[in-house]
């Protein structure tokens, strides 16, 4: 893997995919406030790890859009981005980080899923065909959205965490809503996703963007743009417009969430002016409500007010086990030794930082 690095494409973009970004559009109608990672010193965050995970199996590839693999054919391109990424803004700017893996998902997004992964067969057709055709620009903008999550990804990640002594949560069912339940209860400071969700299921905080020196990719038009990290908070949102949480859903619902399809026609701005001057879906005019039969509302509306959360979980680091990762990256997934030492000496430095702070607040 080491022999490759320089022709890895390897910068930590974020990506939006327009048409296959998860989760459902708020963006026309949310209010962010844009930070620096220095805003963010110091701060602890629950991560959306599939969400994560996603990003960097979608941009850490090859320049012919193949993701980064050992020789076992084990693909590898969301360590590297776990890993270097992780270790950074834990030790470079002191922010907290603590990954929530999604669990068994409600039934009703079962449809969405199948629509994603009708669009990964899509743009895997699409990448092969520009590769026979040596049109690399198009194979690699095709090749960022066929990424899938496998158990193997998945145990690899969590490996690489335990590893680090990083902590992470196995959440029952969607891995926003545990991420809003720990923000909710003030274990950590915000959320962090690309998807506003976690704001659906109650964060009173979402970061959006943690991204080191991130681009946003725009596949269906070839570029790319700088992105910085953006706070949007709950409360201000509300009172800004003006209405709950619960009408916030129904807006959403409006929309199309990934439990629902929506109402046809309708976008984030009009569905919000529709729920403020009718207060909730019930009481829509009937040409609208008609767009809307068969979606379960009601159930969908539970999903994100009594979402299955769990509090067996510790927030607390783990030792960092020096001689298992070795092993594990450059023994088993072929890293580079001196790249995997450099995020060692992040850990150490980082753990001799936190029990020297540990004991100054002992010692007070």
């Amino acid at each position: 893997m080491a022999s490759v690095s320089k022709r890895i494409i390897f910068s930590f973009y974020t990506i939006y995919l327009a048409g296959f970004s998860l989760g459902v559009n708020l963006t026309p109608i949310m209010i962010k406030k844009i930070l620096t990672l220095n805003d963010l010193r110091g701060r602890s965050l629950a991560v959306d790890a599939n969400n994560t995970l996603y990003q960097f199996l979608a941009l850490i590839r090859m320049p012919n859009g193949m993701p980064l693999q050992d020789r076992s054919g084990n693909i590898t391109s969301q360590l590297a981005g776990l890993m270097f990424r992780s270790t950074r803004l834990i030790h470079d700017y002191r922010v907290s980080l603590v990954f929530v893996f999604d669990g068994v998902p409600p039934q009703l997004k079962n449809k969405e899923i199948a629509k994603r992964q009708s669009q990964r067969a899509k743009a895997t057709r699409e990448w092969e065909e520009a590769l026979r055709s040596g049109d690399f620009a198009t194979a690699f903008s095709k090749a960022v959205m066929t990424s899938r999550l496998t158990k193997s990804i998945i145990d690899d990640s969590k490996q690489l965490l335990r590893l680090l002594g990083i902590p992470f949560v196995e959440a029952p069912s969607e891995a926003e809503a545990q991420t809003a339940y720990m923000a909710l209860k003030g274990e950590v400071w915000a959320a962090n996703s690309m998807d506003y969700d976690s704001l659906l299921f109650g964060a009173p905080r979402l970061v959006r963007y943690l991204t080191i020196s991130g681009r946003e990719f725009l596949p269906s038009k070839g570029i790319a743009r700088p992105l910085k990290p953006e706070l949007i908070d709950l409360k201000k949102l509300l009172i800004q417009y003006q209405i709950t949480r619960e009408q916030l859903i129904d807006v959403s619902l409006l929309i199309g969430t990934d439990f629902n399809e929506g109402a046809k026609g309708i976008g984030p701005k009009t569905a919000l002016n529709l729920i403020k001057q009718y207060g909730k879906l019930e009481n829509l005019p009937n040409e609208t409500r008609s767009k809307m039969v068969g979606q379960n509302v009601e159930e969908v509306r539970k999903i994100f007010l009594e979402p299955k959360v769990t509090e067996s979980y510790s927030l607390g680091y783990g030792t960092l086990q020096e001689e298992e990762l070795i092993q594990f990256l450059c023994g088993q997934r072929e890293f580079s030794k001196s790249r995997v030492q450099t995020v060692i000496e992040r850990m150490k430095k980082f753990h001799v930082g936190k029990k020297q702070t540990e004991l100054k607040k002992w010692l007070r």
